[in-house]
């Protein structure tokens, strides 16, 4: 796995050739993003990113991580309370595990999905071209509460 550092040298990299503007904010952004191991909210990385630059706009954020997903950067979330959760880290398809109580999601590694996905395309026809897998339940720490 790439460091975010790699990560964002590379996306950066994806944005001049596509002449995107890179601007202090949009790399507040990403670094939000690139810098954790959870699965923020746009609101989230809005808050992180305006402690440092207070006169970004929440619709910078919106219309950056709108980009990101874009050029396939970024993973977006849905969360069946309506409310997008992102994943900068791994913005490819993949299972995520999400507490019914903390809102927390983890990565889980596992490595049964590309057989399922290969089993379903071949009882069905379909040429699978993306998948979206959440498990709900509650979390280790949630349990011990």
């Amino acid at each position: 796995m790439k460091t975010p550092q790699q990560r964002l040298d590379e996306i950066l990299s994806k944005l001049r050739q596509r002449e995107f503007r890179i601007t202090p904010q949009r790399i507040a952004i990403l670094q939000a993003f690139l810098n954790t191991d959870q699965h923020p909210s746009i609101e989230q990385v809005y808050k992180q990113v305006k402690t440092h630059f207070p006169t970004t706009s929440l619709a910078t954020v919106y219309k950056t991580v709108n980009l990101l997903k874009e050029i396939g950067e970024i993973l977006e979330i849905s969360i069946a309370d309506g409310r997008n959760r992102y994943d900068g880290n791994r913005p490819y398809p993949h299972p995520h595990l999400v507490c019914t109580r903390c809102d927390s999601i983890i990565d889980p590694e596992v490595g049964l999905l590309d057989q399922l996905t290969a089993e379903v395309a071949e009882a069905t026809g379909y040429r699978i071209t993306s998948h979206q897998v959440q498990l709900f339940g509650v979390c280790p720490s949630c349990q011990k509460k």
